[in-house]
């Protein structure tokens, strides 16, 4: 251990428990650097059909199953349309697909509640949720516990920079998921809490998925397996097959009590206060919050196993949030610390290599390599995953080549790589400019600031989109040209020609959903009779792909 990855001092702010489970982390972070990481087999095929299975074996199973997880009283033996593994964020398309007439079922390992910290998203995007059904007005305005406007963008050595109404509203996830849950229920859906996955098999007909709970076995059949486990599902695992990430965001934070109102009136969506330091750029982020303020440290590492620990991490958090905040430590009283590490990957969406499996939110790897925003790219997805899965099981839809329809390339999120590997010091290059990093964003975001509210926001907001993003280079490129050079020789040829191909794509796509919009396919599809059901669903899907992958999903 080198003397970097030293932490005296976090008992003094932190609880024994969380120090622990920052440890616990901090090796699964340690075994993931080093390519130690054990690769799960949770999946397997076969030839044989679920009909063919002798007996009534899969009603037995079934009501094992019901009495080894206590499940609600609306659960009945028998073949369900759709279970989703992992209830967090896999409410949200289980409750708007149940509300469909589909039998939905839920697993969640533990108890199926948000957690005390609050979700920052915009209003504008929460409202996708009323609009799906799922929520009332009302329930919507009682989920909204915080609500604040403007937020700053801003480096070291460049003008802040103030946008409004984004991630701005927060939301009680215990309130939402309660809420989700009962609307859940109620259109019929089956939820089993504290019942793990443990595999499953995926036959020409269906998937047997094995269960766990307090020891006991179960199994249950599904016409389809959604895996919303998140970064760490073993269904996104195994399909990866132990690949490096290609990047990491290490992100440490609180909540804490103790800031002056005049100080909890603003918000940061990334602030950068210093030059690089430990071959990285550390950025801050901050929202007031319903019972104090949070603030998040973050930065973008590349894993290698030389990398500082996540303790580390925590202990330069406490090192620099006086300065950040201009305040006395001992003035605050942190209520939570949070802490992760978030792995990216460019292969993403993740395409699963099986039938009648699809993987949603932070499994397939779709979210912004920038933002990292689990529940806002659910949500901005849910209509669309929604419509898919929903028409998927229809036409029966469910091989491999047309589920990985629903999760398909985005160049609007592809181009943000080459900002996030701007943002990224290499470990194994010297340092020889420590403010390249702030002063490459701040020509940037200059641009973007100079172009307004539709080009800054659509960026902040993972809507990239290519009238915007080429406005804001060739801003930043005319005011600050030697700057914009520089990013040549620290990203590489290769990359930036790779970057080319993904910046021409956002363009062939912005110009062939806007032909879309005017000449109503998609419309004219709803109309159109005899055409294959998968024929049909693939198109309805290029469409999607066209509208969310140029970032004018935000359009209309």
């Amino acid at each position: 251990m080198t003397a970097a990855d030293s932490s005296p001092g976090l008992d003094r702010y932190l609880p024994a428990e969380t120090i622990a489970n920052l440890r616990r982390a901090d090796r699964y972070w340690d075994d993931l650097r080093h390519g130690r990481l054990t690769i799960p087999q949770v999946i397997a095929t076969t030839d044989q059909t679920l009909a063919d299975l002798k007996g009534d074996q899969g009603s037995k199973s079934a009501r094992k199953a019901k009495k080894a997880k206590n499940a609600t009283d609306r659960s009945q033996p028998g073949r369900y349309d759709v279970t989703v593994c992992g209830g967090t964020l896999g409410i949200l398309l289980a409750a708007a697909l149940a509300q469909r007439g589909l039998k939905v079922l839920v697993l969640e390992r533990g108890n199926l509640r948000g957690r005390d910290q609050e979700w920052n998203i915009s209003r504008q995007e929460l409202r996708e949720l009323v609009d799906l059904e799922l929520l009332t007005e009302k329930q919507l305005e009682t989920a909204i516990v915080s609500e604040y406007n403007p937020a700053r963008v801003g480096f070291h050595g460049s003008p802040d920079r103030w946008v409004r109404d984004v991630l701005n509203v927060g939301v009680d996830p215990v309130y939402l998921l309660d809420t989700l849950k009962k609307r859940f229920l109620k259109a019929g859906g089956e939820l089993c809490e504290n019942v793990a996955f443990s595999g499953a098999i995926v036959h020409p007909d269906g998937v047997s998925v094995k269960l766990s709970a307090d020891g006991d076995e179960a199994t249950i059949e599904t016409r389809l397996l959604i895996d919303a486990m998140g970064h760490g599902s073993p269904i996104a695992a195994q399909a990866r097959q132990g690949a490096t990430p290609d990047s990491i965001c290490m992100v440490v934070g609180s909540c804490a009590t103790g800031f002056t109102p005049e100080q909890n009136q603003t918000g940061d969506l990334m602030l950068s206060n210093q030059p690089i330091v430990n071959h990285c750029q550390y950025f801050w982020e901050a929202f007031p919050a319903r019972d104090g303020r949070t603030t998040y440290l973050f930065t973008y590492l590349d894993p290698r196993p030389d990398r500082f620990s996540l303790e580390f991490f925590a202990a330069e958090y406490f090192r620099l949030l006086p300065d950040y905040q201009n305040i006395n430590l001992d003035d605050l009283d942190v209520k939570r610390f949070l802490f992760g590490v978030f792995p990216a990957y460019r292969d993403s969406p993740l395409r699963l290599p099986w039938n009648r499996i699809l993987a949603i939110g932070d499994s397939s790897g779709g979210q912004s390599p920038l933002s990292f925003g689990g529940f806002g790219a659910m949500v901005r997805h849910l209509s669309r995953l929604d419509r898919a899965v929903s028409e998927a099981l229809r036409g029966d839809t469910l091989d491999r080549a047309s589920l990985q329809l629903i999760q398909p390339y985005q160049p609007n999120i592809a181009v943000t790589w080459l900002f996030q590997q701007t943002m990224t010091v290499p470990l194994d290059r010297p340092v020889t400019d420590s403010d390249a990093v702030n002063r490459l964003l701040g020509s940037v975001f200059g641009a973007m600031a100079a172009g307004g509210d539709r080009v800054m926001q659509p960026f902040l907001q993972d809507m990239v989109q290519f009238g915007g993003l080429l406005e804001a280079m060739a801003r930043a490129t005319l005011a600050a040209p030697l700057t914009v050079m520089r990013v040549v020789p620290q990203v590489g040829v290769a990359p930036l020609l790779d970057w080319t191909r993904h910046f021409l794509s956002l363009a062939a796509y912005g110009v062939l959903s806007a032909w879309d919009d005017r000449a109503g396919v998609a419309q004219r599809l709803d109309g159109m009779t005899g055409l294959p059901p998968d024929r049909a669903f693939a198109l309805r899907r290029w469409l999607d792909a066209l509208r969310y992958g140029s970032g004018r999903d935000g359009i209309g």
